[in-house]
């Protein structure tokens, strides 16, 4: 059985010959151990990184140097669209408030189906169309995945991140005292 271990790094997916596609669904190109039959009927095993999330169009390589590409299998999805823009944002703020997984578009949402949040959206005036579609949402705000374009959101062996993590940050309270700034500390 083929092992798929890690992606392809960007600068050598042109030269790479494809054996097979591995077609799933979103909750299982997030898991890092899975189990699964590629296009041309053979089992795969997949093992990465905690956290890795294998994106539409990424290239795995396999122990034995064979190349995977990963394909989103369309499942059950919204369409969420709204008059304007104010509208859209609305919504997309109550879905992140409910630390639901969406995927941006140009003028729409797309979700997993899930009645509870369909109701919601309607309620908050968006229009919901039931799609089977490749579902490939957003990585979060201290993910390293979802990009758009050349850049594979990699630097030097560590993926990117889409805000800077503080090493050691302050809580600043209206009830400190000026004696007790980190600047007023330094001099003492």
């Amino acid at each position: 059985m083929l092992t798929l271990h890690s992606k392809l790094e960007h600068e050598k997916k042109e030269d790479a010959v494809i054996v097979a596609e591995l077609i799933l669904p979103y909750d299982l190109r997030e898991k890092s151990r899975l189990r699964a039959k590629m296009s041309n009927g053979e089992e795969v095993g997949v093992f990465t990184v905690r956290g890795t999330v294998m994106r539409d169009g990424d290239l795995m390589v396999g122990d034995d140097g064979r190349v995977v590409k990963i394909v989103a299998a369309e499942e059950a999805c919204y369409r969420v669209q709204c008059e304007n823009a104010f509208q859209l944002l609305r919504c997309a703020f109550h879905l992140g408030n409910r630390h639901t997984q969406a995927q941006l578009g140009d003028g729409y949402l797309r979700i997993r189906r899930d009645p509870v949040l369909k109701e919601m959206l309607q309620g908050l005036g968006a229009t919901v169309q039931e799609e089977l579609a490749s579902f490939e949402p957003e990585s979060g705000a201290y993910g390293g995945g979802h990009h758009h374009g050349a850049d594979d959101g990699h630097h030097h062996g560590f993926p990117s991140l889409l805000a800077p993590i503080p090493l050691r940050q302050k809580i600043h309270r209206p009830s400190d005292k000026a004696e007790d700034s980190p600047t007023e500390k330094l001099g003492s």
